[in-house]
């Protein structure tokens, strides 16, 4: 019997994805229960067979619904019967002061995967998102006016996490699991209306595909894709420009005059930069916070400093550029 093609679509995708693992390799892979999560399971196992991967299935129990433990367990008992070597729930606490809730839950579910990474000695973890995830998070950065960097949408790889279903559709996903049998678990979450990301789902990129035709979805997709290696070529710049700044050690902080030769899209990279090693919380350290920094630099007329996110104040004194505690 041939293989369906949406199977056929996730396998290949979490093989492609992962070709440069040796065998062997332990991947922790993340999966709450939906469609992405589970699909990404179930075709991780597949192709780790002839690879002698160890894969651990893991849910994160975020403990924002009213019976949140016992879906994790069901959870659980669906990843055993695909077939992961072992399992593991986890409970995080969404405590994240300044954050909306998605953000919360988010910064709470990184921390709980970075403990379980360390604890099974995991190589990778595996994320489930998907190009339909991909679209969204292109449309919402394009809408926020967020720059380059979220209009080049989520990569694939960073740090020791893995996506390897950004070119696979979450009706791909779905179906997968459901010609595999595997019981989707449709979060509530997904379908309120009251978190942005739900309403660009349900309401506007549906409305964006009746209004300009099919493939919205997609076209956002590839220009993440297009951008991409544009962003991580200036990122990569700029993180060699911050090494050879800190290596002058001629003044108090990074040297104005140097900073001021530097092209204003590698500047403004190096002061965002330094700004989150002082201790900015990058998610709370917007555009607008680094541009004002930058008038440190460029509209220089005595201004006393700026605050930025984290109790920090961006100084200009005696030629150098400094970050100090508020």
């Amino acid at each position: 019997m041939s293989l369906h093609p949406s199977v056929a679509a996730v396998r290949h995708a979490v093989r492609r994805g992962l070709a440069d693992l040796d065998p062997g390799a332990r991947l922790l892979v993340a999966c709450s229960g939906g469609a992405d999560s589970l699909a990404l399971a179930s075709a991780t196992v597949f192709e780790g067979r002839d690879q002698g991967w160890y894969v651990v299935g893991a849910t994160v129990d975020h403990g924002l619904q009213e019976g949140s433990d016992t879906r994790a367990d069901a959870v659980v008992a669906q990843l055993a019967t695909i077939g992961v070597d072992e399992t593991v729930s986890a409970r995080a606490t969404v405590e994240a002061p300044g954050l909306g809730p998605e953000a919360a839950a988010r910064a709470a579910r990184y921390a709980v995967l970075e403990q379980l990474r360390e604890t099974f000695d995991a190589d990778l973890v595996l994320l489930g998102h998907t190009r339909d995830d991909q679209a969204e998070t292109v449309l919402l950065g394009l809408t926020r006016g967020s720059g380059g960097r979220a209009l080049a949408g989520m990569r694939r790889s960073f740090e020791h996490y893995r996506r390897p279903l950004l070119d696979v559709s979450h009706t791909d996903t779905v179906t997968a699991c459901q010609v595999e049998g595997l019981r989707i678990w449709d979060d509530p979450h997904n379908d309120d209306p009251a978190f942005t990301r739900v309403r660009v789902r349900r309401r506007v990129l549906p409305m964006l595909e009746d209004e300009l035709g099919p493939g919205v979805t997609d076209a956002l997709a590839r220009t993440a894709e297009q951008l991409r290696p544009d962003m991580e070529l200036l990122d990569a710049y700029a993180d060699q420009a911050l090494l050879d700044l800190e290596g002058v050690g001629s003044v108090d902080g990074l040297p104005v005059d140097a900073l001021l030769e530097l092209p204003s899209s590698i500047r403004t990279r190096v002061l965002r930069l330094a700004a989150v090693a002082a201790g900015a919380p990058a998610g709370e350290l917007f555009h607008q916070h680094v541009l004002a920094v930058d008038a440190l630099l460029t509209d220089w007329h005595g201004q006393k400093w700026v605050d930025l996110p984290g109790h920090l104040h961006a100084v200009r004194r005696e030629g150098g550029l400094r970050f100090e505690r508020a």
